[in-house]
């Protein structure tokens, strides 16, 4: 049976064999808890350990004819069993406790990877923002330049996202980390609440508080957000990359390996085309949360609209999110930061970017706010508008030079004036 998996083998969790081999195990650990309960000799157990088998085509076979997955999955079981095991199985339960059971146990095996991924990205972000924590570059608010800081101290701003959204994950695979072992409409009419305890332990899962026939849903639509959340932070990661890497920005560049090509057409294209496909992939995982979200109004104890969705939803959302922080964790690791046009970029127009330095400084000196702002907008804004200089502008205005002289102009086009609290940032996140 199926006891643990590494990052490659997501896709194994999902797949056919493994679905029915889930469900064995939690046949398997009704039956212990019975025996542990003096109702089923350990015996018998043990033999049904060593016994139990099943193969696709024979549950294919029988499912053609019963039209019922579990039944057929069950028969089949009982087939490799004898009549004597077989008497030990399912007894008291009903379907959905072997379902909603088993998708327990892939959740939470789907889920430690993804942890181990979230760590991995989280450990290369981490790498970068200490490699770049001096690396001046221009902020931006609107699309538009604001004031200098440092690459390091954006990528600072990443990991603050993502640790808040693996501590939410992780919360959120705590939540759905239960079973259910109740029989039908769950009110344990056939079965002991003691064989589901019992059972829940065995498998590391939680007896739900309630459960009708079915684990309620909003468990797993609580657990899809924050798969969706995942997605759409590395989107967030992804957008920046994207915008930073036009051509006339070009701060940053995805890794471009040797052979590599942009375009059949033009050969001088280098695209960011791991950001937007991973952009892409986020929006399939947040509408497959929408899906989780209308699973939650089920009919009465139970009925089975949510369970052909979730076929689809739950093994993509994970598989993809699997995938995307895996392809992202490449993307920081072979990310090629271009410093020199970062430097470029803030002294663009002259500095214009210290104006707020400027009109500090121009407040200082006893003028109030609404001159000094226009001192300095007019200053900025001749040089945003005429590819001109701001610098060179407030040197030469009269206005300006009778309030701040040369020296003190140039003090205030210190970068480093920008950059006195970086440390503290990096205090926050522990670098």
């Amino acid at each position: 049976m199926i006891d643990r998996y590494s990052r490659e083998e997501m896709k194994y969790i999902w797949d056919l064999n493994s679905k029915f081999d889930y469900y064995l195990r939690v046949e398997i650990a009704v039956c212990e808890a019975y025996a542990k309960l003096g109702k089923i000799p350990m015996e018998a157990v043990e033999e049904i350990k060593r016994k139990a088998s099943f193969s696709i085509e024979r549950i294919d076979e029988i499912e053609r004819e019963v039209r019922h997955d579990v039944i057929a999955f069950l028969t089949c079981v009982n087939e490799s069993l004898g009549e004597d095991l077989a008497r030990y199985m399912h007894v008291g339960m009903t379907s959905s406790d072997v379902i909603d059971t088993a998708f327990a146990l892939q959740i939470q095996d789907s889920g430690n990877i993804i942890k181990e991924d979230l760590d991995s990205v989280i450990e290369s972000m981490r790498e970068l923002a200490c490699k770049h924590k001096n690396t001046v570059c221009i902020g931006r608010s609107h699309g538009i330049h604001a004031e200098v800081m440092t690459f390091g101290a954006k990528i600072c701003n990443w990991i603050d996202i993502l640790e808040r959204q693996r501590a939410n994950f992780e919360n959120a695979l705590e939540q759905i980390r239960v079973g259910q072992i109740s029989g039908p409409v769950g009110t344990y009419s056939n079965i002991s609440p003691e064989v589901e305890k019992i059972t829940c332990d065995i498998l590391g899962l939680e007896p739900a508080r309630v459960s009708t026939q079915i684990i309620a849903r909003d468990y797993h639509a609580y657990f899809m957000q924050s798969l969706a959340l995942i997605a759409s932070v590395i989107e967030q990661f992804a957008v920046e990359i994207r915008h930073l890497q036009k051509t006339e920005v070009l701060e940053v560049e995805e890794g471009f390996a040797k052979g590599q090509k942009g375009s059949s057409a033009m050969p001088h294209k280098k695209n960011p085309v791991l950001s937007e496909n991973l952009c892409g992939l986020a929006r399939v995982v947040r509408c497959n949360s929408l899906v989780a979200l209308e699973n939650i109004p089920l009919w009465h104890e139970r009925d089975i609209s949510h369970s052909s969705a979730e076929r689809i939803i739950f093994p993509d959302s994970l598989t993809l999110v699997d995938f995307m922080l895996s392809r992202f964790n490449g993307v920081v690791k072979n990310l090629v930061v271009h410093e020199k046009n970062m430097i470029k970029n803030t002294d663009k127009f002259g500095g214009i970017v210290f104006s707020q330095k400027v009109l500090l400084a121009l407040v200082e000196k006893g003028i109030t706010r609404e001159d000094a702002y226009r001192l300095v907008q007019r200053n900025a804004l001749d040089a945003f508008e005429n590819d001109g200089d701001f610098k060179a502008n407030l040197l030469n205005d009269n206005d300006v030079i009778n309030l701040l002289s040369a020296d003190e102009v140039e003090k205030i086009f210190d970068k480093g004036a920008f950059l006195n609290n970086i440390e503290e940032i990096y205090n926050r996140i522990g670098l």
